[in-house]
């Protein structure tokens, strides 16, 4: 539905004032509401009650709200219980194929060269021999249909295979008392996991959707698949991976968006 500009007042600067604050609020706040951790109505209007500043001081805003989603991320893992299953569904229920989610449009997904890709270790981990997509196709496979999940507010339910990411640290010697495992992705996208996430049981580094191999729109050839996160959080295209005691910011983090990202 469209949305009318207000009528102009004689009061209202001519040329207009400036709405970058409320912008940028605004992702934070929507962002902040649309998980319902507070249990009330958060508004700009209310911070600034709460806080005696302005709207238009840019950086006092932006540092109430990120401070805000620092809190929402904070309470969030303390809340994450690591053994709980997500459901899980029928053959049946899958959508085939996966709906694409990215940054982008699909026309600008640039293909993976798999013969040529390798994924790269670093940090606490004993073993950071590379590992070559013919590599990790020959590993154990472990397979989880789930609902995928986006901020966006659209879902469906998928068919995922793939190594156990927990089993997966454990063969190369990752440190699993680290906090988190950072991820690079060949399209410049950068995701971090918290490690009781990457130890989850329903946690995969999947390679097939429906039991074929992924293909180039939905991160071929090894990408994240996790069942307690929301869709942004399971990294496509994968080229890269750090085990890490210090956060590494992420790509929407970055953009002052929740990092935690739990269902």
């Amino acid at each position: 539905m469209a949305i009318k500009s207000p009528s102009r007042s004689i009061v209202r600067p001519q040329n207009g004032s400036d709405q970058s604050p409320l912008d940028e609020g605004r992702k934070l706040v929507a962002e902040i509401n649309r998980r319902n951790l507070l249990r009330g109505t958060v508004s700009l209007g209310a911070l600034t009650m709460l806080t005696g500043c302005s709207v238009s001081d840019t950086d006092t805003v932006q540092s109430v709200l990120r401070a805000v989603s620092s809190l929402n991320d904070s309470v969030q893992a303390l809340l994450f219980n690591p053994n709980k299953l997500a459901p899980t569904y029928s053959v049946d229920q899958v959508v085939k194929p996966p709906r694409f989610n990215a940054y982008y449009e699909i026309e600008d997904v640039k293909p993976v060269d798999g013969k040529a890709w390798k994924l790269e270790l670093a940090g606490l981990i004993d073993n950071k021999t590379p590992w070559t997509a013919e590599q990790i196709y020959k590993l154990p496979e472990q397979e989880i249909i789930v609902r995928h999940i986006c901020v966006e507010g659209w879902d469906y339910i998928g068919q995922w295979s793939g190594v156990s990411l927990a089993e997966f640290l454990k063969r190369i010697g990752a440190d699993t008392r680290a906090k988190y495992i950072a991820f690079k992705c060949a399209d410049g996208y950068t995701e971090t996991l918290d490690m009781a996430t990457a130890l989850h049981p329903q946690t995969i580094l999947a390679t097939k959707y429906a039991r074929e191999p992924i293909t180039d729109p939905f991160g071929f050839p090894l990408r994240l698949r996790t069942s307690t996160k929301l869709g942004f959080k399971n990294a496509k295209w994968i080229t890269a991976m750090e085990v890490t005691n210090s956060f590494v910011p992420t790509y929407w983090s970055k953009q002052g968006f929740n990092w935690f990202a739990g269902l």
